[in-house]
């Protein structure tokens, strides 16, 4: 490893590390699953925490500012100034909301209580995405410490990721023209296959989210005296689903969830594959003799970042095993989450689903679908030679192996918006979310020497960013 790994480390270690634990402990959930956020003061109390350890780092004339505006989740910019002769403007992304707990954690473990196992750092947040204004602090300390060439680098950490970024483009045109041209935006929100390395995302999906409700009665009544006569609730909702998705395969079955699917992109996934021997059969938790779709690793990393899928992610209407009692319940409610590919419009995907769910309703039940403002899906621009050079070079002297590329399965909603307001800007979207992380559900984890790397990584590319702009 190198100089600069070794300073990084250490700073993060016994810097970073006891503010980090500090962050797991706030319950600054997302304004999705907190709607009384603002009075609750759990958001605020995370800001100021991130805000106050960055007014006591060392980067030279930085401004560290807390952005308010009127029914929006705050945000946290850090603007620090070129450095030792650095050229061109970067801007560095992260997000402070969590996710709220989201099922049971394993014996000792708690979404907000803080737990160190080996190089593991237990808790909600700490990888998606609590490490990240430490990450990008430490990459420009380094930088300055070594007497290494940066340029003007904006950190903007905002608070509504988790619920979409309703709140983002609102705080970017208050900034207005303070931010200038942006010659590279760095998302640290992203994920890995593997913890050897650094790893790049070229492309994410999108995501539609509806709530589908089926009314069959005003209240619930003996199973023994309608049942037989009065159609299921929950069997509606199944011919419903069934619309959307085959239930044999999976497959979706909708054609405004098609696309066509870029010839690099397969080739990527088919040298992954080579590479790696089916990176994603051993990434999940699965139970023993399950069987997973897709023929082969390069068709399950393709089904993983462009193929359209369905999960019913919650409900309502459905009491406990233990407390259900022998009632024909009056209605039904599920919570669908459709990952749309990556060049899908998620809103004329939406309303095509929408439709679908609602036209002639099974046995006359009332149907009521609702969605939110769709995720738009997003496919990363070629990187400049002078990037594609720096990201090898980042990757090698922070995980000692070249970087690889590959699409995600998730969404980050704004990265499509950002794409467009910085139109001419490169993009580097990288993360620590590598096997076993778990972000949004039980356990979740910060495997802390790939935030180390990945800290590093994105120091080197900075550098190479201020000689590029400067030549």
């Amino acid at each position: 490893m190198s100089e600069r790994f070794d300073l990084i480390e250490a700073r993060f270690m016994n810097d970073a590390l006891n503010e980090l634990r500090r962050y797991v402990e706030i319950e600054c959930l997302s304004p999705d699953f907190d709607p009384a956020w603002s009075s609750n003061g759990e958001i605020d109390r995370a800001l100021e925490l991130l805000a106050s350890w960055a007014r006591q780092r060392h980067l030279r004339d930085a401004q560290i500012t807390v952005r308010t505006l009127q029914d929006r989740t705050p945000a946290l910019l850090v603007e620090v100034p070129a450095f030792g002769g650095g050229q061109g403007t970067a801007l560095l992304y992260g997000h402070l909301d969590k996710q709220p707990p989201l099922g049971d954690w394993s014996e000792g473990l708690g979404p907000f209580t803080p737990v160190q196992r080996g190089d593991l750092l237990f808790g909600r947040g700490t990888a998606d995405d609590g490490y990240s204004l430490f990450a990008a602090m430490l990459a420009l300390e380094s930088l300055q410490a070594m007497g290494t060439p940066h340029p003007r680098c904006a950190i903007l950490i905002e608070a509504s990721e988790e619920s979409g970024s309703p709140d983002l483009e609102a705080h970017l045109d208050d900034l207005g023209d303070q931010l200038g041209e942006v010659d590279l935006v760095v998302c640290l929100d992203s994920g890995a296959l593997s913890y050897d390395r650094l790893w790049v995302t070229t492309s994410l999906r999108g995501c539609v989210m509806l709530s589908v409700e089926v009314e069959v009665l005003d209240h619930g009544v003996h199973s023994g005296e309608a049942s037989g006569v009065v159609p299921s609730s929950f069997r509606i909702l199944r011919q419903l689903l069934d619309r959307l998705e085959d239930p044999e395969t999976g497959e979706m079955l909708i054609p405004e969830l098609d696309a066509h699917i870029p010839s690099h992109h397969l080739a990527a996934a088919s040298h992954l594959s080579a590479e790696m021997g089916d990176p994603l059969a051993h990434h999940f938790p699965v139970v023993k003799g399950l069987e997973l779709m897709g023929r082969d690793g390069a068709e399950r990393l393709i089904r993983q970042s462009w193929s359209a899928a369905l999960s019913v992610i919650g409900v309502d209407g459905i009491p406990s095993v233990a407390e259900g009692g022998n009632v024909l319940r009056a209605s039904t409610t599920l919570k669908l989450s459709i990952r749309t590919p990556p060049s899908v419009d998620a809103q004329r995907a939406q309303d095509s689903l929408i439709a679908v769910l609602q036209a002639e309703p099974p046995s006359g039940a009332t149907v009521t679908v609702t969605g939110n403002h769709p995720a738009p899906g997003w496919v990363a621009p070629t990187p400049a030679r002078w990037l594609a050079d720096a990201l090898a070079e980042a990757s090698e002297e922070a995980f000692g192996r070249s970087p690889n590329f590959v699409g995600e399965g998730g969404s980050i909603p704004f990265l499509a918006s950002l794409g467009k307001r910085f139109a001419d800007a490169q993009f580097v979207v990288t993360g620590v979310l590598g096997p076993g992380s778990n972000a949004h559900g039980p356990d979740e984890s910060l495997h802390l020497p790939t935030a180390v790397g990945v800290t590093t990584a994105v120091a080197s590319v900075l550098a190479a960013l201020a000689r590029h702009a400067a030549s």
